[in-house]
């Protein structure tokens, strides 16, 4: 007797179908889509296009379901994903911020579409090859990180909500990936098993934001052309290429020396200046965080004592948090810590728990 039916996202990759074949196996009814979520050829970038919006991609993720026994569906978003993706991406790179776009991707586009999807199907549940972990608790649903702390994806999961949460099965929660590849020999799927994985933005696979900008904003050189570097001090040392091409904490690709490492403090839109400064320069100690979403709690404690990431490999730093309106939250770090981007994402550990996350709006003084 099936468990329940299951739409089950798959983008052709290792973890995705592994999970499907385990719930397959776990005698849930699966129903297997691919998202088409960009299609690079219209980028105009140099590299092939690859990873889980590629044709060969969605054909691996068909295949394994017709040999498995199950259906598969694909899922063109391409022109959702456009409008809240790819657009939030360019312009927070113009407003000389950093953004995130997995996360803005899971929580508005993956997670939205396949639940309107699931509903439409009737499946009770949706599923992803995510290395994290849900339970429920006082109430809650509550995210955790995966047993696996080098594929532990947590920290890109903290705008789902409590809807979201409660309707979705992570199937690789309590796997290392060692042990996905493990079962996907076992299972008979080497060349699965020896698929190489892709760390790119899925939209940027030749990994060249910068090309990516000039491509997609014609007047970019007008709006954003070259400005000056300055010093914390006010002192000009020399010509950037244009604000956006700069992130928060860089000092690779700077091309200027002036006898010590400089790193990028701060970024300046309105007069497109780039500030550069020293590694202790580029430190910060406290922030504010808008637009939250709680997982673990409704509201965050007064004075909540929290493991805080700002970075997808950050492993987190000794924080107190404070949540100062209804989407903002403070977080004071115990110890300072080094380049504090806005537009990332902030996550709020308490131990292995997402209290929740926001993205950081700025560097207070």
């Amino acid at each position: 007797m099936s468990k329940g039916r299951v739409l089950m996202a798959m983008s052709g990759g290792i973890d995705s179908s592994i999970a499907a074949l385990l719930l397959h196996e776990q005698d849930y009814e699966v129903i297997g889509i691919t998202m088409k979520t960009w299609d690079y050829s219209s980028s105009g970038g140099s590299k092939k296009e690859t990873g889980c919006c590629s044709l060969d991609s969605i054909n691996d993720a068909r295949m394994l379901a017709v040999s498995s026994g199950f259906p598969h569906y694909v899922l063109d978003l391409r022109e959702e994903f456009g409008e809240s993706i790819i657009n939030n991406f360019v312009e927070e790179y113009l407003a000389g911020r950093t953004p995130n776009p997995c996360v803005l991707c899971n929580t508005y586009i993956k997670w939205d579409a396949l639940l309107k999807r699931a509903d439409q199907l009737k499946c009770d549940y949706i599923a992803t090859g995510h290395y994290a972990k849900i339970r429920h608790e006082n109430g809650r649903y509550i995210l955790s990180k995966g047993v696996d702390d080098t594929k532990d994806q947590s920290y890109v999961l903290w705008g789902l909500t409590q809807e979201s949460l409660k309707r979705t099965l992570f199937p690789l929660s309590h796997l290392t990936k060692k042990e996905v590849r493990k079962i996907a020999m076992e299972r008979g799927f080497a060349d699965l098993a020896n698929k190489s994985e892709s760390y790119e933005i899925c939209f940027i696979p030749d990994n060249d934001y910068r090309g990516f900008l000039k491509r997609r904003v014609a007047d970019m050189d007008e709006r954003a052309g070259e400005g000056d570097f300055v010093l914390t001090n006010g002192t000009v040392i020399g010509k950037h290429k244009g604000y956006p091409y700069y992130t928060i904490g860089q000092r690779k690709g700077l091309e200027i020396a002036v006898g010590e490492p400089l790193y990028v403090t701060s970024i300046n839109s309105e007069t497109n200046t780039v500030v550069l400064g020293s590694a202790e320069e580029v430190k910060g100690q406290k922030m504010m965080v808008k637009k939250i979403n709680l997982i673990k709690y409704d509201r965050v404690p007064e004075n909540f004592l929290a493991s805080t990431r700002i970075r997808h490999k950050d492993p987190g730093k000794p924080s107190t948090v404070n949540q100062t309106e209804t989407d903002s939250v403070e977080v004071f770090f115990h110890d300072k810590v080094s380049a504090i981007a806005p537009g990332q994402s902030a996550v709020f550990y308490e131990g292995d728990d997402v209290v929740g996350g926001g993205i950081i709006e700025k560097e207070i003084e």
